[in-house]
């Protein structure tokens, strides 16, 4: 069975092909910078790669010149365009309504819809990628992977929020959580690798341009920093994280700042652009080597930031077995890595410098041979995760 898998964001469309249940990945694919003229399109089946500079309007051009890609003779991997069974799609936010993997009609289109309030920088690209997809592969059931749905066990406690009961019964504000798929995959492996007696009390970490701590109990989260919307806790890319609520008024009280104004600072100009000038960490890291102090206090308010997290989940789960660092960040990054398990020692976490410093896409160990917590840096595959969960619905 093939499944594409289809993670559309607002300016770029990545995608696999995997065929289920062998989880052979049959090619990849990315396009970013949709919208401009000189867009970039990446395609790799196996050895052979293709990179090329092209003009993608829309989403809708983009989805047709990925269907091209998987027809062609030469790089391609389908015969036609029926060849894919189910379409498997991120959607960022769920709601309350989602708690689980569904398959796509018009009732959950409409949600879905209903829901860009929450995620408007993402569900309209999730929606968009959904409807040029049932065009463009008609016979395939479409199905909607929610990033929200691995929250669902977290605990009233943990997603209400201190305001009147009404909010959260007629409004249904509350914290959701978000990035559901990569922290439940990689703390399955992790749950995996060290058995479940050594994997009871767990914190991943999902490092990239955005960013999310989970707290995991016997494998379900039961607390996790991002609330309503994608935009709180960590310092990330783009976003600001966790700010003080007084602060918006302020912006707009005594800056004359709009409530959108405001919306873009915290969203688009703040988290580490806003402190540095740049959103890629490895920007940040050179120039933070070359004494930009800009870049070094960044670095430090990040890590500082995580680890703040760390000590309150420790304190919810009553103890920790295993961290985890998962993402591009979370993965590639030995030096945020370091940062952020610096001065730990005190809950059993102890970094092994030479350990963080290897290079390697396998899942493992970096810390010190005595230490009580485990220190896992676990590749993410959110692609593989969204495969599995159609194929499972599907069957």
């Amino acid at each position: 069975m093939n499944i594409l898998v289809l993670n559309a964001g607002s300016s770029s469309l990545k995608y696999q092909v995997i065929e289920m249940p062998s989880q052979k990945v049959k090619c990849v694919g990315l396009i970013e910078r949709i919208g401009m003229d000189d867009a970039i399109f990446t395609h790799q089946k196996e050895e052979h790669k293709t990179n090329e500079i092209v003009a993608i309007k829309n989403h809708e051009i983009g989805l047709k010149k990925i269907a091209t890609a998987l027809l062609d003779s030469k790089i391609g991997v389908l015969q036609s365009v029926s060849d894919i069974v189910a379409v498997g799609h991120r959607v960022v936010h769920g709601g309350k309504k989602f708690s689980k993997t569904v398959i796509i009609n018009n009732d959950v289109k409409n949600s879905i819809r209903n829901l860009i309030e929450l995620a408007p920088l993402h569900n309209p690209a999730n929606l968009t990628g959904i409807e040029i997809a049932e065009t463009i592969f008609p016979d395939a059931t479409q199905i909607a992977i929610f990033d929200t749905a691995f929250h669902q066990t977290m605990p009233k406690k943990a997603y209400q929020y201190a305001i009147k009961n009404e909010f959260l019964e007629k409004h249904h504000i509350r914290a959701y959580g978000f990035h559901g798929t990569s922290h439940k995959y990689v703390s399955e492996k992790a749950i995996e690798y060290l058995g479940e007696e050594n994997s009871k009390k767990i914190i991943t970490i999902h490092l990239g341009n955005g960013c999310s701590m989970t707290a995991i109990e016997n494998g379900k989260s039961v607390e996790h920093s991002l609330g309503f919307g994608p935009m709180n806790g960590l310092v990330m890319g783009t976003r600001a994280g966790d700010i003080d609520q007084s602060v918006i008024f302020y912006l707009m009280n005594s800056l004359n700042k709009t409530a959108s104004e405001v919306n873009n600072l915290l969203q688009k100009e703040g988290g580490m652009l806003g402190l540095t000038g740049f959103s890629d960490l490895r920007e940040i890291e050179k120039a933070a080597n070359n004494n930009d102090e800009n870049c070094k206090n960044a670095l430090a308010l990040s890590s500082y930031r995580i680890k703040k997290y760390i000590g309150s989940y420790t304190a919810i789960l009553n103890g920790l077995d295993a961290i985890i660092f998962t993402a591009g960040i979370g993965e590639n990054s030995s030096l945020m890595r370091k940062l952020v398990c610096e001065n730990l020692d005190f809950l059993g976490i102890n970094l092994d410098d030479e350990k963080n410093n290897l290079k390697s896409k396998e899942l493992r160990e970096i810390q010190k041979s005595t230490a009580k917590v485990k220190i896992l840096v676990i590749p993410t595959n959110e692609e593989l995760e969204i495969a599995k969960q159609a194929y499972q619905l599907l069957n």
